[in-house]
């Protein structure tokens, strides 16, 4: 099970091909939705995720974003 699973995330996307038709954008994408946004932010802040992030942070330029919505 992912980390994001033990707090209530559910992966809709997790990379997959793409095709940028206006802009820019990363290369891979990872869409996770959780129950509330509390639930997102304890997955962020919880000493889990804490622990491995160094690790993500060197593999890859990351940008996280919380977004509330439907």
């Amino acid at each position: 099970m992912a980390l994001a699973e033990w707090f209530g995330g559910r992966f809709l996307v997790k990379g997959g091909p793409q095709e940028v038709i206006e802009g820019e954008a990363p290369s891979r994408h990872v869409i996770v939705e959780f129950p509330s946004r509390a639930a997102a932010e304890r997955w962020f802040n919880s000493p889990e995720y804490q622990r491995i992030l160094p690790i993500a942070l060197r593999a890859s330029t990351r940008d996280v974003v919380i977004v509330e919505g439907v």
